[in-house]
């Protein structure tokens, strides 16, 4: 069974990032400027952002796995180069000190902050200063999840799938979704906080802009939209195997993500079943769903913990980011008492950044379902077993005649 797996390494204020993606099929057409690189700055913008995005100008560059702009089947590494590592050298450095060094230097925190990773990470690694824990711990990891998510989503398009995201809401201001557009990124694209309703996204700014002057934080909800995926991916016959659950897993690892649905998840529970479930219908021009469909699509596209054929809808709820320039109140980890906790460099928002994070996340998932139903050791053979089930799907009768 073929299988997409991925993993990332590096520290916040460390050289680099790099990323390591098995799995992926020979003959993938690979450019990191023109299919990574785009990804990488558009996690990198949003209203809210901190000054390390002023720094950073992400670019990815392979290291294996490509030659002569096609995948080879081996693993691909990737690496994103830190700009600010030049400031920490120091403080970053891989080898002891030969010298003696100002401890100033080394920029240790012992403040650590309510919400983070920072106390419970310095118990369990049984470590005093925090920088052990929150450099690793940093979001800024999450760039090298981009770079494998914007590979997954190359393979995705030559499949004929897309994965989109956009801003549902950002501190207590909701969007309208009375409407909603085919190409989801297209219409988002000029938005500052990636939001499909103008007048929301004017007062999300303000929202913003409110809390950066009482030295606040804000959190909110982001949508993945996925199209074009065939039914059957997944499966229900074991929990592991089911779509649903590894998607939830996925996007609630993106940190600072404390809640995941898929449709319209929590208010299933606060309607009738006639009112939750999709009528059946015949839909012969939607042949990826072997010619039914749904009347609507309040499942998000998955059902038992397998594709339906419609729109997947993944969202996810961010809480406002940690680090607050009004310190909450902490215990210093070198003799335990009062203080407040540390602070650095931060955005007062990253939600149209956690989408873009979404999306990678997304598609990391559905490239591996797509794999473990349709693998194999080349893109034409992926291809040829897609076709293969969508001719099954066509012979079953109830597509366009």
């Amino acid at each position: 069974m073929h299988h997409l797996r991925f993993r990332t390494a590096g520290e916040s204020h460390g050289r680099a990032l790099t990323a390591l993606v098995e799995g992926l099929p020979a003959g993938l057409p690979l450019d990191m400027e023109r299919d990574v690189d785009p990804e990488l700055k558009r996690r990198q913008g949003g209203y809210g952002r901190g000054r390390r995005m002023q720094i950073e100008s992400d670019r990815a560059e392979v290291l294996s796995g490509v030659r002569l702009g096609e995948t080879l089947g081996s693993p691909l590494s990737m690496v994103v180069w830190n700009r600010d590592w030049e400031n920490w050298t120091t403080a970053m450095s891989a080898t002891e000190p030969t010298e003696e060094v100002n401890p100033k230097a080394l920029r240790p925190h012992y403040l650590p902050r309510p919400g983070h990773a920072d106390l419970v990470g310095a118990f369990k690694y049984d470590r005093r200063d925090v920088r052990d824990i929150l450099e690793r711990a940093s979001a800024r990891e999450t760039a090298a999840r981009v770079a494998c998510g914007a590979v997954a989503k190359r393979l995705l398009d030559e499949l004929g799938i897309a994965v989109e995201s956009h801003v549902v809401s950002i501190g207590g201001i909701q969007a309208d979704l009375t409407e909603r557009p085919t190409a989801l990124n297209d219409a988002v694209a000029e938005s500052p906080v990636r939001c499909l309703d103008p007048s929301a996204a004017e007062r999300m700014m303000a929202e913003i802009d409110a809390a950066k002057e009482r030295g606040d934080t804000l959190g909110g909800v982001f949508e993945v939209v996925a199209t074009g995926l065939p039914v059957g991916l997944g499966s229900h016959v074991s929990w592991d195997r089911k779509l649903d659950g590894r998607l939830a897993g996925a996007v609630m690892s993106i940190q600072a993500v404390k809640g995941v649905d898929l449709g319209i998840g929590f208010d299933a529970a606060l309607r009738p079943g006639s009112k939750v479930h999709d009528p059946i219908v015949l839909a012969p021009e939607k042949r990826r769903a072997g010619g039914i469909g749904r009347a609507s699509n309040r499942a998000g596209g998955l059902e038992g913990g397998v594709t339906t054929g419609e729109p997947l809808l993944v969202r996810g709820a961010m809480k406002p980011i940690a680090t607050l320039r009004s310190r909450l109140p902490s215990v210093d980890l070198r003799d335990g008492t009062p203080g407040d906790a540390a602070h650095e460099r931060s955005d007062v928002c990253a939600v149209p950044a956690a989408a873009i994070v979404g999306e990678a996340m997304v598609a990391l998932v559905l490239a591996d379902a797509v794999l473990e139903k349709f693998g194999g050791d080349s893109l034409g053979e992926i291809r040829r077993n897609l076709d293969g089930y969508l001719t099954y799907l066509d012979e079953r009768g109830y597509g366009a005649r």
